[in-house]
């Protein structure tokens, strides 16, 4: 029974999708700024083209012959077995971080999809569905819903006019939805 809740969650779950729809919207926006780098590195290329041109290759030999001199100079040969070993243990933790952070950008990128989804459909966000409902007063209980059980409030309503009940209700209504409106 596992193996089959775990492949209808699997198949059923939507993250996957919105994921995709994520990444292909950041994609477009992306390929938005595409025309402006073009110019950009279209108004850069002559000078970085002339300064690779007037490089001497002589002087970039000598600067990298240093460095490797200088790295091979530090290499001590008692450390390098603790060295490799610190290497491989921080390894192990830069992966986990590295796992984390791609879990974290996974479900980011998911919930950019999931409103880019919402907004290509038309659909409010749900963030807006809660505030609308906290804002808009309660609907009161219809005359049809209330239960015709107590005699004596049916005799009541039967005296009273029929039309000033339901004003009464608009009134509250309308002051209600006033209040809200002040209140935002």
């Amino acid at each position: 029974m596992a193996i089959a809740d775990d492949l209808k969650k699997t198949l059923t779950d939507p993250t996957p999708l919105y994921f995709a729809a994520g990444t292909a919207d950041l994609a477009v926006q992306q390929a938005k700024k595409v025309p402006e780098l073009i110019e950009q590195l279209r108004a850069e290329a002559p000078a970085r083209i002339e300064a690779v041109k007037n490089t001497d290759p002589k002087a970039v030999q000598d600067a990298v012959t240093a460095k490797v001199a200088e790295v091979f100079g530090a290499i001590d040969p008692k450390k390098i077995g603790e060295t490799a070993q610190d290497l491989a243990l921080r390894g192990v933790g830069v992966a986990a971080e590295y796992a984390v952070r791609a879990k974290e950008t996974y479900d980011k990128v998911a919930e950019h999809g999931e409103q880019a989804v919402r907004a290509w459909r038309g659909e409010v966000s749900e963030e807006i569905v809660d505030i609308a409902v906290v804002v808009e007063p309660r609907p009161e209980p219809k005359a049809e819903t209330e239960p015709a059980a107590e005699p004596a409030a049916e005799a009541a309503a039967d005296e009273q006019p029929a039309a000033k009940k339901p004003a009464a209700r608009r009134s509250t209504a309308k002051k209600a939805v006033v209040a809200a409106d002040d209140a935002s």
